[in-house]
């Protein structure tokens, strides 16, 4: 362990050291003024001691596993190695959370408002994951469920005057109804059809909102949006940000513990084998209608749940947030982070979204470089970053004894 922090710090060091003309010396050619930016190189060591020491620790556990496997130790050993291993994530989960807790206490509002458009993606790529990566139904229509839940609290608020939390949960359910509407013309469709099929939904919900003036205001939108209430205290801007910020992570760890359920139940399974082979998930005596159903409607809940918090941050929305591009956004989460892997979807969700809000510099070529990645994803790596890995259950009894004793 100990080489592992020497190795860490060595590396976080060098690191330093190369970025250190990049990110610490800012010439102001206006005022014909060096600024020194020392801050930003304290965060690149502590970001790149904390990602080499991870690296380093899960190349040893890889290690100590192959060994283990070609000694042929015994099941203490495995036993031990799975009890470092859960000791370890368990260390690096409580390490992030309290990272997430203190996160709006040390950086200013700009950051804590980019974060909070990170994790409603979050949000969105877990809800997508339950139809696209663990059923297999892909669905290009996915934000519809997404402008329901903003439209559904923009339209109560404005014309009822509902508070945010008055209407989270109604706006998480008028979602799942949406899903099951548009599951039941779609039970015998896959492939190409069910995307088109999808697509279609997508473009005729924003279609429609732009044109029903009477009831969604069009183009225009909707605007003076309430902000999340806490007791009627009054926040101001910065104050209202962080706490979208906190009732946003709660959504979040809520959302993935959830879904860590539902993927391990027998819901889950279904969905699963759904996804492996439609045909033999019905020999077996699978719903099929129920299981595709369930998929949509508890995958568009979470969509219409955060979009109600997406309306109440912006606090204005319009067609235009609910586009087929923001689909293809949330999809390629999923694609990109790996087909039913929640931490890769989490992972997938902050490149995407936060890497082109801080390489502005190079906003002329995002598109291409995003093209690029995913097609090199797709060669090198089709799995995605963190591919799912499934549960295995292995017999360890002598089958030999156990027949001459019966």
């Amino acid at each position: 362990m100990l080489q592992e922090l020497k190795q860490s710090l060595i590396a976080s060091a060098w690191f330093v050291f190369l970025t250190f003309p990049l990110l610490a010396v800012r010439v102001n050619t206006t005022e014909q003024l060096v600024e020194w930016r020392l801050m930003n190189m304290l965060w690149v060591a502590l970001a790149t001691f904390f990602l080499s020491y991870l690296w380093r620790h899960a190349l040893a556990r890889k290690q100590a596993r192959t060994k283990v496997a070609e000694d042929g130790s015994e099941k203490q050993s495995r036993t031990r190695l799975l009890m470092e291993d859960m000791s370890f994530r368990y260390k690096a989960m409580g390490v992030l959370l309290v990272f997430a807790l203190v996160f709006p206490l040390i950086f200013d509002s700009y950051q804590v408002n980019i974060m909070n458009l990170a994790l409603i993606y979050v949000v969105l790529g877990l809800g997508l994951n339950i139809s696209v990566g663990l059923a297999g139904l892909l669905d290009l229509g996915y934000i519809a469920f997404f402008g329901v839940g903003a439209y559904s609290y923009g339209l109560l608020n404005h014309h009822f005057d509902l508070g945010f939390w008055a209407v989270l949960p109604v706006g998480g359910i008028l979602g799942c109804l949406f899903g099951v509407v548009l599951g039941f013309p779609i039970l015998r469709l896959r492939g190409d059809y069910l995307a088109i099929v999808t697509l279609g939904f997508g473009m005729i919900f924003q279609i429609v909102l732009q044109n029903w003036s009477d009831f969604t205001m069009g183009m225009a939108g909707i605007s003076k949006i309430d902000y999340p209430g806490l007791f009627g205290m009054d926040m101001g801007i910065p104050g209202t940000i962080k706490y979208i910020y906190y009732i946003m992570l709660a959504l979040v760890v809520f959302t993935i513990l959830v879904t860590m359920r539902l993927r391990n139940s027998r819901i889950g399974r279904a969905w699963i084998a759904l996804r492996e082979d439609e045909i033999a998930c019905v020999a077996m005596g699978i719903d099929m209608a129920r299981t595709k159903l369930s998929a949509y409607a508890l995958g568009a809940f979470w969509a219409g749940m955060i979009g109600v918090l997406f309306a109440a941050k912006q606090a204005y929305i319009n067609p235009a947030s609910f586009g087929f591009m923001e689909s293809a956004i949330v999809l390629s989460i999923v694609v990109l982070g790996g087909m039913g892997s929640i931490l890769g979807v989490i992972l997938g969700a902050f490149i995407l979204i936060l890497l082109p809000e801080y390489l502005r510099a190079f906003a002329e070529y995002r598109m291409l470089a995003f093209g690029a990645a995913m097609v090199l994803m797709m060669i090198f790596r089709p799995q995605g970053l963190i591919s799912n890995i499934r549960q295995k259950y292995e017999y360890q009894g002598n089958l030999k004894e156990e027949t001459d004793n019966g």
